[in-house]
């Protein structure tokens, strides 16, 4: 069974479809590309999956169960994370910081607990901070877990935002241009990590990017968007001689 699945996906803005009937399945532990030119709808799909909008027609399931209706806070509890075009960070936060807060929908001791620092409130601390740094040295950040967030460098940052959504314990991880305005360097870097994300914790992940060298070689499968309508879905062998593909990000017939 797919882990999440939209079927016939639409949502209309004033007479315009920004989205209009898309369908894909996303398996366990697999890693799918949403690609397209700039304003074909890639966001606005993210968007919907997540509860910020509400699709005028069609259905989102997570693990056969319908997310629909459903708002964002619920969705993430339900089991989708997703990292942002613009970096999202408590940046005057520090950086352990910015991890602990997206497990706060996991503690389960009272407010009295933690009113009156009871052991049951030191003892779930003391766990979500073990979680925390655990999760720092997937990325390399454990160094840095008392720095500011935005004293961080760019790439790192990136890479904290990801730290900071698989915090949520995610089914699925919706990463919106992980690789935008990073060097090669850490392209490289990014793609390891996203690899090492996979297989470590099991989780699937669908991903908007534009640099096509680094969607070519990460991703199983790749959706290709244009003025929101699929014009492509295939591997990424398939999709590089599309005619479609090349006409869309090209022009041409």
């Amino acid at each position: 069974m797919a882990v999440l699945e939209a079927e016939n996906l639409s949502i209309v803005f004033g007479g315009l479809h920004a989205v209009d009937d898309v369908h894909f399945s996303l398996e366990k532990e697999q890693i799918m590309g949403l690609i397209g030119p700039n304003g074909a709808g890639k966001t606005t799909v993210f968007n919907l999956l997540t509860g910020v909008y509400t699709p005028t027609t069609g259905q989102i399931k997570l693990e056969g169960q319908s997310i629909l209706g459903k708002k964002t806070h619920q969705i993430t509890r339900m089991g989708i994370a997703r990292t942002f075009q613009n970096i999202r960070l408590f940046k005057d936060m520090t950086v352990l910081d910015n991890v602990r807060v997206a497990m706060n929908q996991k503690m389960k001791y009272s407010a009295a607990a933690g009113i009156f620092s009871l052991p049951s409130y030191w003892r779930e601390e003391a766990e979500v901070e073990e979680k925390a740094l655990e999760l720092l040295s997937v990325f390399h950040l454990e160094d840095h877990a008392s720095d500011r967030a935005k004293n961080l460098p760019y790439g790192q940052q990136r890479k904290l935002e990801i730290a900071r959504a698989l915090a949520a314990e995610p089914k699925v991880l919706l990463l919106d241009e992980p690789a935008a305005g990073m060097n090669p360097t850490e392209t490289a870097e990014l793609m390891e990590t996203i690899e090492l994300i996979r297989s470590r914790f099991h989780i699937s992940i669908l991903l908007i990017e534009h640099d096509m060298s680094f969607v070519m070689e990460i991703c199983e499968h790749l959706v290709v968007l244009d003025y929101g309508r699929i014009i492509a879905s295939g591997s990424p062998e398939e999709i590089r001689s599309n005619p479609k593909v090349i006409a869309a990000y090209l022009g041409g017939e």
